[in-house]
């Protein structure tokens, strides 16, 4: 073939190298694209998802006044808070996702939730039902059950020994020192390493012979009465750890959890309909839910103040007191809860039931 007759081809095949080029160059960028867009997506999903922990700052944090179905809850600092109740426990659908004071909440830690105690707080639960207690760090809200004052991590429940039945007898009780402690590290401040006198003469009264300190193995069991899904493992975030001295009873509360085992007084489940200082305006309420289920009146003292109780019951089970509370707040007693009642609470027991 002449050359003559190949010179018009040249440029035609230099197009197309240069079309190829081109089209070589816009699917790269294309494929970067979309790994950027992956890539941000992945992240998104990720940041939704909390895959990734970030930095646990526990922020001190007491909240103002809040409202939940109807019900409202006032936070405050109160070191005189004791109380008896139904505690329960959450864990796998809350797994890896934010505390109220902005931490990771891990099932597989030592912490809890309660209403209206400040964020961060250290407190005492013993279940009434096998005399195991447990100090515990307070880091979330809830729960928001009429008749439950306070949730346990899934790892706080095993160690108490209520996981597999959902739900326990349980009682509550503010440690001051140690909450003062969490409260001064968590807003940034020096706390104090030392051990106090109160907590010495505390340690130094308490009944040896009668009390005995066992480290719990958490159960093998995947299935709970109250929490499913189990199967998603999430991976085990960061514990948290403030900058503070070994010995920080604070952080030895969260860190190094130790089950102390003592006898407990027989406790019942009632409902308590409401409380009066009037004697009259109980006998009313008493007369009014008397075909409910067996009803009492009992006289309290406080600072100084009598007050009428209306209780019904007692109740065996927790779920016989649930439908109870139900049946109650029908009437229009929304102030209704569901309570426990130690025998001879009227002293204070060694448990301090």
């Amino acid at each position: 073939m002449p050359k003559s007759a190949l010179r018009p081809a040249r440029p035609l095949w230099r197009l197309g190298c240069q079309v190829t080029g081109i089209a070589t160059i816009m699917v790269m960028l294309a494929g970067c694209a979309e790994t950027q867009l992956a890539v941000h997506s992945v992240k998104r999903i990720g940041s939704q998802n909390q895959t990734s922990a970030p930095a646990q700052t526990g922020a001190y944090k007491i909240g103002k006044p809040y409202e939940i179905a109807g019900q409202w809850y006032y936070p405050a600092v109160d070191y005189e808070y004791r109380e008896t109740g139904i505690a329960s426990w959450y864990g796998p659908k809350f797994h890896g996702k934010y505390t109220a004071n902005g931490e990771i909440f891990d099932q597989n830690e030592v912490s809890a939730a309660h209403r209206t105690l400040p964020l961060p707080s250290i407190v005492r639960v013993t279940n009434l039902e096998n005399g195991r207690s447990l100090k515990v760090r307070v880091n979330d809200r809830g729960p928001f059950a009429r008749s439950r004052i306070i949730d346990m991590s899934r790892k706080a429940a095993q160690l108490l020994g209520f996981e597999q039945q959902g739900t326990a007898k349980v009682m509550v009780e503010v440690l001051e020192a140690e909450s003062q402690q969490a409260a001064l590290i968590s807003q940034g401040k020096s706390a104090a390493p030392t051990v106090t006198a109160a907590e010495k003469n505390t340690v130094t009264a308490a009944p040896r012979a009668s009390v005995e300190t066992v480290s719990l193995d958490a159960p093998q069991s995947n299935k709970t009465p109250n929490d499913f899904d189990d199967s998603a493992q999430q991976p085990k975030r960061q514990k948290y750890q403030p900058a503070t001295p070994a010995n920080d009873v604070a952080v030895t509360a969260q860190a190094n959890p130790e089950v102390n085992v003592a006898p407990v007084p027989p406790s019942a489940i009632y409902v308590q309909a409401g409380a009066f200082s009037v004697y009259d305006n109980a006998l009313n309420l008493r007369n009014r839910l008397y075909n409910l289920a067996p009803t009492k009146i009992e006289p309290i003292d406080v600072k100084g103040t009598t007050f009428y109780r209306v209780r019904l019951g007692p109740m065996a089970t927790v779920p016989e007191a649930d439908v109870l509370l139900d049946r109650v707040l029908a009437t229009g007693q929304t102030g209704a809860r569901v309570i426990v009642e130690c025998a001879g609470a009227g002293e204070k027991s060694p448990a301090g039931c």
